[in-house]
């Protein structure tokens, strides 16, 4: 491993480092359950396009349905949103038509 590499290598592990004390604390809740998906997905996405269709898929898959899992509670909030706008809208275009 090349200088460079060693030092983007001890960045990296500086930088986890200091997430997962902050999650301890913390500062970062959710963020720290989101970087295992995630990287689940890179991992999965890096091995397809190297070759290794199978536990590249494998890996995107697993990753996906946990992060869909992890962001449900986001996903619902923003299909109520979406029904109130899509209710006010109904509402207003009702009235307007009314006069």
């Amino acid at each position: 491993m090349s200088g460079n590499g060693k030092t983007g290598f001890a960045l990296l592990l500086i930088a986890l480092g200091a997430l997962i004390v902050l999650s301890k604390l913390g500062i970062l809740g959710g963020i720290i359950g989101l970087i295992i998906p995630v990287a689940m997905l890179g991992l999965g996405y890096y091995g397809i396009k190297s070759g290794n269709k199978f536990f590249g898929w494998l890996l995107f898959i697993v990753g996906l349905f946990i992060l869909l899992g992890k962001l449900s509670g986001l996903i619902w909030i923003l299909f109520a949103v979406g029904f109130i706008v899509y209710g006010v809208t109904m509402l207003k275009k009702k009235n307007s038509s009314v006069h």
